[in-house]
């Protein structure tokens, strides 16, 4: 479909969703998109650097949540948490090996609930957890009850391990800052072989209701995609994030992830600067995977009854705070990540809400979409009013919590994060707490917790966060070399 054809779909479908008219009486089918490790480095989000068409495309087309919060920033519990409904305390799943049906066999997970209910449930790739690169082509830490049919590629990716670039070679590449400037197409790509495999069972399912998960691991380390994508990002855009002088100064040392307990890894800036020019080119690369299943979408006419959903399991950090990397933090860059959902026929579509949300809210959301009613054991709550009107008031609040190895004693976080601030407390502040105020200061470089003004505020948010999460190291089962 050319650029103009589709500038007038989609003004058609604005004209209709703006009137919040109904696009059809056939059952809406659910398209879920997830990507690895992506922070808010996109356009829409107002990143000044990312290319990212075709997820500023999606955003025009339905509501952009700029305040979504994952439940715990590591691949496995976020995951766990996200398809299930259910938090982190909840689920007792906290590291990357433990399976959520450990503790609640008899979960109905989002997936599984439409699989209940007469829709035929697929994935391909990357839904419930997978070790990268190792886990490529395999179930990974899959849900057989979820699916009905599941495709694992595995690309050229994984063929050419031996010519990625590894700054730390002490660390496997899995957690590394890595990359490669790939030879060859998109679609000789793991991510691209994704895309290629859902856009043809979207056509294998059109006329029948489906929830189809597509799963992409970029931009997960090692940051692998086609070199063309690098060229998107001339090496003198790429910059650190700006923090002040003395910044550290007043950071509890448990704020920052034991993977990256100094600046930048000590590594060089000018290193650790080509890393994230790779991040970049791995979001575009995703992002054009993103724009085939979206032109499917459309040149199959599934547009108008078809639910697409776009998470990111988690936020990633790329040198803020004088050079913290990846994820495993309570900053904002950590906890917040992106989250976008069109809904055919509401009114809200192409807007963007400021409201805090949940990662567990979209499980009751999309059950509540099509008509679905969810466990009463779901502990997010519906967004859907937010789909009508994104400004609506709401006084959301978010939990995020990150379970750490320590120095030999375990070490628990937790957040909560309301419209103006974040508190924070570290083994229930035996460790450390946080208090930044969004309102002055959205970078949370003034920790303001030890200021005797502010203790009336730091009252009320620790009652509402001990009420919510546990601030305390789990008895349950937990591998400290896999948190």
């Amino acid at each position: 479909m050319n650029q103009t054809k589709r500038s007038l779909l989609f003004l058609s479908l604005a004209a209709l969703t703006s009137w919040g008219l109904a696009q059809s009486d056939k059952p809406l089918n659910v398209l879920f998109i997830a990507s690895d490790d992506l922070t808010q480095s996109i356009a829409c989000y107002g990143d000044p650097i990312a290319i990212t068409p075709n997820l500023d495309r999606l955003s025009d087309m339905g509501v952009r949540f700029d305040n979504a919060y994952c439940q715990i920033p590591l691949c496995n519990p976020t995951r766990a948490s996200l398809l299930t409904g259910l938090r982190p305390d909840t689920l007792k799943v906290y590291d990357l090996g433990r399976h959520f049906r450990d503790e609640v066999p008899d979960v109905v997970t989002l997936p599984q609930l439409f699989r209940n209910n007469g829709y035929k449930s697929m994935r391909v790739g990357k839904l419930y957890h997978y070790g990268v690169p190792v886990q490529i082509g395999t179930n990974g830490l899959d849900d057989p009850e979820s699916w009905d049919q599941v495709i694992n590629p595995k690309g050229r990716d994984t063929e050419e391990e031996h010519l990625i670039i590894n700054l730390e070679p002490h660390r496997p590449i899995s957690g590394a800052l890595s990359w490669l400037a790939a030879d060859g197409t998109d679609e000789e790509q793991t991510d691209g072989m994704i895309a290629t495999e859902a856009i043809e069972l979207l056509r294998e399912n059109k006329d029948r209701p489906f929830f189809l998960g597509v799963g992409f691991f970029r931009p997960h380390t090692p940051y692998v995609a086609p070199k063309k994508y690098w060229d998107l990002y001339p090496m003198d855009e790429i910059k650190m994030p700006y923090a002040p002088e003395n910044d550290r100064d007043d950071i509890p040392k448990s704020a920052f992830a034991h993977n990256n307990p100094v600046p930048n890894y000590g590594l060089p800036v000018e290193e650790v600067l080509k890393a994230k020019q790779a991040y970049y080119a791995n979001v575009s690369f995703v992002d054009a995977q993103v724009g085939r299943l979206l032109d499917a979408i459309e040149d199959l006419e599934l547009l108008d009854n078809t639910i697409i959903v776009f998470w990111s399991d988690h936020g990633y950090h790329l040198g803020e705070h004088q050079g913290v990397w990846q994820k495993r933090c309570l900053f904002e860059e950590s906890a917040s990540a992106p989250m976008m959902i069109f809904a055919p026929g509401r009114k809200g579509n192409g807007q963007a809400s400021q409201q805090i949300v949940e990662f567990v809210d979209l499980y009751p959301t999309v059950a509540s979409l099509c008509g679905l009613t969810p466990p009463k054991t779901v502990e997010g709550k519906s967004i859907v009013p937010l789909l009508d009107r994104p400004s609506k008031s709401w006084k959301g609040t978010a939990f995020t919590q990150v379970l750490r190895p320590g120095d030999g004693i375990p070490v628990m976080g937790a957040s909560i994060r309301t419209d103006r601030w974040r508190y924070t407390e570290w083994n229930e502040g035996e460790q450390g707490f946080e208090l930044y105020d969004h309102s002055n200061d959205p970078g949370e470089f003034d920790n303001l917790a030890s200021k005797p003004e502010f203790a009336g505020i730091i009252y009320d948010l620790r009652k509402n966060l001990r009420a919510n999460v546990s601030g305390k190291v789990p008895d349950s089962p937990f591998n400290p070399a896999r948190l």
